[in-house]
């Protein structure tokens, strides 16, 4: 995958992976890595406290400078690059719960510094109903914080990527009819995400390069005996970029041939290019 420098300045690849387990899927990094050929590299879903995080696996694969924020068992985020970073410190602890799901850093990047923010916003659970379900509860309540934290400060040369666990437009999901009283596609959620993407004043990167009445899809459920065939797939992992970058994207990939890879995650790797 050729680069381009323009304008003079190499451009910057800035990828997003729900990995489903670190330590599981380790050396599918090595193939996201060849494929893609990643400047910085976003897990969600790492599930590896920060003591057990295997750093000596990915400094192998050039990553020289990581954070990482981890628990056992469940959801975890990282942040891998080949720029310096420098953690956000400052940003909030999402509904009180302590539970991993937010890194902010800026990173170097050429005419300036980038803001960059991973996250991983809770599934949900299976009913639609915050009385019947405390999890979807949660959900709600993490988006509409982060619609508040957004608006109180508006997106300058900034990326916001992860896995949204929400997919709001019509073509983002396999049937838009048949998904409506579904987690990750219901009203409420969709509309809670737009407004969390227009309080920030986000640009939706891979809208910028696939029309919103083209599906796109980063997520094929384990349930389907062959997902290529029955392709009801949903697209959960977002690139989103502030206004003054969105001029700068000059490609994206979504790697949907990982969901064939040895022990896959049922997400796969999306990656944008920008020459800032």
């Amino acid at each position: 995958m050729a680069r381009k420098a323009a304008a003079g300045r190499a451009p910057l690849r800035i990828a997003t992976w729900n990995i489903n387990s670190v330590r599981l899927r380790l050396p599918l990094l090595t193939d996201l890595v060849a494929a893609l050929e990643p400047d910085v590299l976003c897990l969600q879903e790492t599930k590896c406290p920060d003591e057990l995080f295997p750093h000596e696996g990915i400094a192998a694969l050039g990553f020289e400078h990581r954070l990482v924020r981890g628990m056992k068992g469940y959801n975890g985020v990282a942040i891998l690059s080949k720029r310096p970073l420098l953690l956000r410190a400052e940003d909030p602890d999402w509904c009180g719960k302590g539970d991993c799901r937010h890194l902010g850093a800026s990173i170097d990047a050429p005419g300036g510094p980038i803001e960059l923010h991973n996250f991983y916003i809770p599934a949900g659970g299976d009913i639609p109903d915050r009385e019947k379900n405390p999890k979807f509860g949660h959900k709600l309540d993490f988006v509409a914080e982060g619609t508040a934290w957004s608006a109180a400060r508006p997106a300058r040369r900034a990326v916001m990527v992860g896995d949204l666990n929400i997919a709001p437009l019509e073509h983002d999901v396999w049937s838009h009819k048949q998904l409506l009283d579904v987690v990750s596609h219901t009203p409420v959620e969709v509309e809670a995400l737009t407004a969390w993407q227009r309080a920030g004043g986000w640009y939706d990167a891979l809208r910028h390069f696939v029309p919103a009445d083209q599906k796109l899809y980063t997520w094929w459920s384990y349930r389907a005996a062959d997902w290529r065939a029955s392709d009801r797939g949903r697209r959960l992992d977002h690139v989103w970029v502030s206004p003054d970058l969105a001029g700068a994207l000059t490609r994206h990939a979504v790697l949907k041939d990982a969901r064939d890879w040895p022990k896959a995650s049922d997400h796969v790797p999306v990656m944008v290019e920008i020459a800032p």
